[in-house]
């Protein structure tokens, strides 16, 4: 991992924070690794040369978390998004967000029924398994936060009423970042919802010939077929929540997240949330990588993504995930050994 090698080394023998108690493996921890690799072999075929972004996004669909890919036009943020949602026997919705939305064309809204005199909820596209909310910084504030509770807390509510979600509900948005003009700047609250902020980053040369010869996401998507269904994900989630975390690493991660509260370079830190997600996320990425126990390479890889968009930062050239990342090994190195 090249320069993520630079967190704690414990000497050959001794017992270390990546080494999990000889209970056995955790339940569904091989099912839902096979999953994973399923899932990142299938995006593979479509988003050629991005091993890691689609390892990262897996992690946040078993993490339960919603994820934000922000990146320049042209570089197929809503194909990986179309091509999870193949892959994934769910219902799936896109919603393209554009300024003249209103909160209720994506939460839904109370109808008024003539043949019963009263008013019947007529569900918006939010009620899904899988929403792509493409291009979610192109519609105003207000309509981006009719998402907050949902993403938040799985449900709607509709005046009086409150609509629970289907357990597997998740959100994958995308957003331009060099947009002046028709956009406007998500919140830091709506941010705080996503567990990861992912970038897909021009390709290689020779990749970008593979896309232009084969054109994947006209020739291949179209053949792509479910690897999974709903009780796959939900079974692959709860594994997660059986893959062993050291005490010393969840104190790392806490202490991360508290660190960018009292940081000279950071004006507003993560929340609790934050060590929330970065714990969830790990046991993710500990089952994606094969193991059912998280290492502290875990924390290191995966603070960028999840903590550094969570930060508010004094100046703007500061680099948030180096930010974060360099926190986190500070956090890490102090662990006894």
């Amino acid at each position: 991992m090249g320069e993520q090698n630079k967190g704690p080394v414990t000497p050959a023998g001794e017992e270390t924070a990546t080494t999990p108690p000889q209970t056995g493996a955790a339940p569904g921890a091989a099912s839902a690794t096979a999953l994973a690799a399923a899932l990142t072999d299938g995006l593979e075929r479509v988003i050629r040369g991005k091993r890691d972004l689609l390892e990262h996004l897996v992690t946040g669909i078993l993490a339960g978390g919603h994820v934000l890919i922000e990146d320049v036009p042209g570089l197929g943020k809503t194909t990986l998004a179309k091509t999870v949602a193949r892959l994934i026997d769910g219902t799936f919705h896109r919603i393209q967000f554009t300024p003249d939305l209103l909160p209720y064309d994506i939460t839904g809204v109370d109808v008024f029924d003539p043949k019963t005199g009263g008013f019947a909820f007529a569900p918006g596209p939010v009620f899904a398994n899988v929403i792509l909310a493409d291009e979610i910084n192109r519609t105003t504030p207000k309509v981006q936060s009719a998402l907050l509770e949902v993403m938040a807390e799985n449900q709607v509510t509709v005046g009086a009423r409150t609509y629970p979600m289907d357990p597997l509900f998740f959100v994958i948005a995308t957003q331009n970042p060099v947009e002046t003009e028709g956009v406007w700047r998500l919140p830091l609250a709506q941010v705080d919802r996503f567990l990861m902020k992912l970038r897909v980053g021009y390709p290689d040369l020779d990749t970008e010939m593979d896309i232009v010869r084969e054109d994947p996401s006209a020739r291949v998507m179209p053949e792509i077929r479910p690897v999974c269904g709903r009780e796959g994900i939900l079974e692959a989630r709860r594994a997660v929540d059986g893959v062993f975390c050291d005490e010393r690493l969840l104190r790392a991660a806490v202490g991360s997240c508290a660190a960018t509260r009292g940081h000279q370079g950071v004006e507003l830190g993560a929340s609790p949330r934050g060590s929330l997600m970065l714990v969830r996320a790990a046991r993710a990425l500990a089952l994606v990588r094969g193991r059912d126990y998280v290492i502290d390479q875990d924390l290191v890889e995966l603070a960028p993504l999840v903590v550094a968009h969570r930060l508010r930062l004094k100046d703007a050239r500061t680099d948030a995930g180096a930010l974060a990342r360099e926190i986190v090994l500070g956090e890490l190195a102090r662990i006894p050994y």
